[in-house]
């Protein structure tokens, strides 16, 4: 038999958890055609001795919605073996929407995810493309995409769409409801995966307004669901609030018969060994035959921010006015004595707050004027000063006119409590946030920390289980049907890597967005190739230019058409 393309003495890792084994891969036509000895003659081969081939990796938390209308590599995703994600995340998303609530959207997503709204601007122009979900699908099938991608129906847009900005402002009728299911089934036929939805109290929008999801209650989200519901397919993907979380879900699980997965579950998200009530909840649910998945991270969730867009604060409601007014009120509000006194009071290691104690863990990333204190902790500098670590911060932000940033790890950070969680077979590992917070942190690299920090330096996972983590895991319970397996007859997405050297390397910041903003990245080490589709598109750390750039298919219903 003849090959596309054949990968040669690897070590096989299916997918599947089972153990790996020598072997080769042959190609043809974009799929796998054979699997252990592979004879015959190819247009392209590759050697992967001493390396591991496994599926390509299956993201499915990030926020590439208007990304990849620019950027159809999906860049940094496939530098870290990703092959297929998930987009539509938290219900957020650039469609549906009218012409005239694009500047809503794109503040929306600036406020909520961290994007530079001139990026924005710059990035998706004048004339999106689409206005409907479907037109919105058919454009990103109809440029090209390097990678695999699947939607989520957003709430938020949908919401916008039918209520314009009354929909960060009151319930839905019942008019409106019928008008957003409708939106919902269209696009459910078109081939969303399924329907996102947030409660959460950090998700703020344009104006500092609550985003449109969290204004809906109970009856609103279970009429949307069972639109979505009525396909006989589909999953919610949902992050939490206190309006929604265990006991909504399993009202909506066992109403409609549907697959729910949350975000997120991670270490000190309530304080020290919170995670542990939430583990038995989700024991629970599932122990009643509800499929209802918490999503985790294995890193630590580190923000890097300025005092003038401090998302990690915004869900204090003391940083509630900061969110309401501009760069000059923001400046009057850091300066007032009261408002620091306040901060002071709520950032103490015995508050009962999940951001109690931060100074201790936060380091100076960026001092303009006093580059020498970059990368210090900031309590070191602090006490250098005679100065608070809060008055000092606060301090170097005003006069940098909010240049100077701050990095710390919110939550996720007590390993042992991490490792608890991975151990946990009824977590799903995700929270990528790919594409979203982009000048304030980078995750779309756990593919190779997991490879590399908790399977070859911890120790905590054998590698058969962390792939199946990483591929199959993951496609199973977004009903991606034709990812995350090798197998004869299954698309070839493969990853070949090094397990002696794979891991993520350092953050690094870069100014490649639309208009010059600025993103954190990291490079992958030890991925040798990539292959989407049968299309080698990276090896050895470079894209490869080849005929065909752009071999991801939208998957729509959860499988290429």
């Amino acid at each position: 038999m003849a090959y596309d393309l054949k990968i040669l003495n690897g070590i096989i890792v299916d997918g599947t958890g089972d153990a790996g084994r020598m072997g080769d891969v042959g190609v043809r036509e974009g799929k796998i055609v054979a699997l252990g000895t592979v004879l015959g003659p190819a247009e392209q081969t590759l050697d992967a001795l001493g390396k591991v081939v496994c599926p390509g990796f299956v993201d499915v938390h990030t926020h590439y919605d208007a990304q990849l209308l620019w950027d159809r590599a999906m860049s940094i995703s496939p530098w870290h073996g990703v092959t297929t994600v998930v987009i539509g995340n938290c219900g957020f998303g650039v469609a549906p929407t009218r012409p005239t609530h694009r500047d809503l959207i794109l503040r929306t997503l600036e406020k909520v995810e961290g994007m530079s709204a001139d990026a924005l601007r710059a990035g998706l122009g004048e004339d999106w493309g689409f206005k409907t979900f479907p037109e919105y699908l058919d454009l990103i099938e109809r440029q090209g995409i390097a990678i695999n991608v699947g939607v989520l129906l957003g709430h938020t847009p949908i919401r916008l769409e039918v209520m314009g900005e009354d929909a960060v402002r009151r319930a839905a009728t019942p008019e409106e409801i019928s008008e957003m299911s409708d939106i919902i089934r269209e696009g459910m036929y078109a081939g969303a995966l399924g329907f996102a939805t947030s409660h959460a109290p950090t998700h703020h929008g344009f104006g500092g307004h609550p985003v449109p999801s969290r204004l809906a209650p109970m009856e609103e989200l279970d009429e949307l669901v069972g639109a979505m519901a009525e396909s006989r397919r589909g999953i919610l993907q949902a992050t939490v609030g206190r309006t929604l979380f265990h006991e909504e879900f399993r009202s909506l699980a066992s109403h409609h018969d549907i697959p729910i997965t949350w975000t997120a579950l991670l270490a000190g998200m309530s304080g020290p060994g919170s995670h542990r009530r939430h583990q038995a909840q989700a024991l629970e649910l599932i122990n009643d035959g509800l499929n209802v998945v918490p999503q985790i991270s294995c890193r630590p969730l580190n923000f890097d921010f300025d005092f003038n867009d401090p998302f990690v604060f915004q869900m204090r409601p003391l940083f509630g006015p900061t969110m309401k007014t501009d760069r000059e009120g923001r400046r009057r509000i850091y300066s007032d004595p009261d408002f620091r006194a306040a901060f002071k009071k709520d950032s103490v290691a015995s508050a009962r707050n999940p951001l109690a104690g931060w100074m201790e863990r936060a380091v100076i990333s960026l001092s303009p004027g006093q580059e020498a204190n970059e990368e210090r902790p900031l309590v070191d500098v602090a006490a250098e000063q005679g100065v608070t670590p809060i008055d000092l911060a606060l301090d170097l932000s005003l006069k940098s006119d909010f240049g100077a940033r701050f990095r710390f790890p919110v939550v996720n950070f007590d390993e042992e409590e991490v490792e608890e969680l991975l151990r946990d077979p009824n977590m799903l590992v995700a929270l990528s946030d790919a594409g979203a917070h982009a000048s304030q942190l980078c995750d779309a690299c756990y593919s190779t920390h997991l490879l590399g920090h908790w399977v070859r330096e911890k120790g905590v996972l054998e590698l058969e289980r962390a792939i199946h983590m990483l591929t199959l895991r993951p496609a199973e319970v977004f009903g991606i049907m034709d990812r995350g397996l090798l197998a004869v007859g299954r698309p070839a997405d493969i990853v070949t890597f090094d397990p002696d050297t794979v891991k993520a390397g350092s953050l690094r910041r870069v100014r490649d967005l639309p208009g010059g903003a600025d993103r954190l990245v990291a490079d992958a080490v030890g991925i040798a190739a990539v292959v989407v589709n049968g299309t080698v598109i990276r090896q050895n750390g470079e894209d490869r230019e080849n005929g065909n750039r752009f071999p991801g298919r939208l998957l729509r219903g959860g499988a290429a058409a």
